[in-house]
């Protein structure tokens, strides 16, 4: 008679914080179950006041078996640095943003005024260094924050030349290139958003992806009565951004300018249709939605909402090959 060993699978389950997906891999990697949840999706009863990590544990544990949480998306290595190179690009562009507000702020007290058209050219920058300021202290923290600039300057050319290297070899390299077809999505959005959101093929339908990165309306109805609110801002904020951004270009009447063409060389016309008919109805709706007196950040948020659903159409026609991570059209079922 043989005797039958039921052996346990262990699971893990924590809640997402500043310390990445380490702890993920590595359990992952010793051939457990670990789950990854977001703090923001726990649910909690109102009057729960006293938190502790034994009470923590015992929580998430309970819920874990009831089914009751919902684990997030935990990017690849290779892709989280995408991610974090791409962050590091506009952290940089940040800095050079608070550099030359503090350069002009010095100059609006001192009541000096640039009488040229171009601010931060080469001519700007000569003018800057050839000024004489009333004290020799303020002349020294005018050199410095021009010293401040410049360095920046280095680097954030540095890191638009790292990002677009490391982007070419990256396996998502075909989405980033076929998301560009778009009006709006140029190499640092497209890989803004790809970076931040991963595989867009997880999604089975685009209003998946519109709550997931909170550009849905909040709602809060009862009975026979209707409320709809603000958008949610759930999810990732730097992407939503990256979209808004981008939403701001379809105020101008549809069009293909030289610069698209070129983003839209090599690929395939079912991609590039897809584009066009993005363009065409988010143009129109863009002229119309202010025809109607809608507010202008009502508008562009609800072009960035129809965005993200056409960069979905668009991501759904790439296969990513493992050898060449070629470009091919995938046959999607209807």
């Amino acid at each position: 008679m043989g005797v039958l060993f039921i052996i346990p699978t262990l699971h893990f389950v924590y809640e997402a914080g500043p310390c990445g997906y380490w702890i993920y891999r590595l359990i992952t990697s010793l051939g457990h179950c670990c789950y990854v949840v977001a703090p923001s999706l726990i649910p909690k009863k109102p009057g729960e006041k006293i938190k502790t990590d034994k009470r923590d544990a015992l929580k998430l544990a309970k819920l874990l078996k009831s089914e009751d949480l919902t684990p997030i998306y935990v990017p690849e290595p290779e892709d989280e640095a995408v991610r974090d190179l791409s962050r590091a690009r506009e952290i940089a562009m940040e800095d050079l943003k608070d550099a030359k507000y503090q350069l002009k702020a010095l100059m609006l007290r001192n009541n000096i005024n640039y009488k040229g058209t171009a601010n931060w050219s080469q001519k700007h920058l000569r003018w800057l260094t050839e000024l004489v300021l009333p004290h020799p202290a303020q002349h020294i923290v005018l050199q410095e924050f021009l010293q401040t600039i410049t360095e920046r300057i280095s680097r954030l050319e540095r890191l638009d030349n790292e990002l677009t290297h490391h982007v070419h070899q990256w396996r998502y390299y075909p989405v980033v290139k076929a998301i560009q077809a778009m009006r709006g999505v140029r190499l640092l959005v497209a890989t803004g958003v790809v970076a931040e959101l991963g595989d867009l093929s997880r999604f089975d339908h685009p209003r998946k992806l519109m709550s997931y990165l909170g550009l849905v309306p909040s709602e809060h109805s009862s009975g026979g009565k209707r409320h709809i609110g603000a958008i949610t801002k759930c999810g990732n904020g730097r992407a939503r951004r990256l979209l808004v951004e981008g939403a701001h270009t379809y105020r101008y009447a549809a069009n293909i300018s030289t610069d698209m063409q070129k983003r839209q060389e090599g690929l395939p016309k079912d991609i590039i249709d897809i584009a066009w008919k993005a363009q065409l109805r988010l143009c129109k709706r863009y002229k119309k939605m202010i025809a109607k007196g809608k507010h202008y950040n009502l508008v562009v948020t609800a072009i960035a909402r129809e965005m993200i659903a056409y960069i979905w159409a668009i991501a759904k026609e790439v296969v990513l090959t493992p050898v060449n991570a070629k470009l091919r059209l995938a046959r999607v079922p209807a």
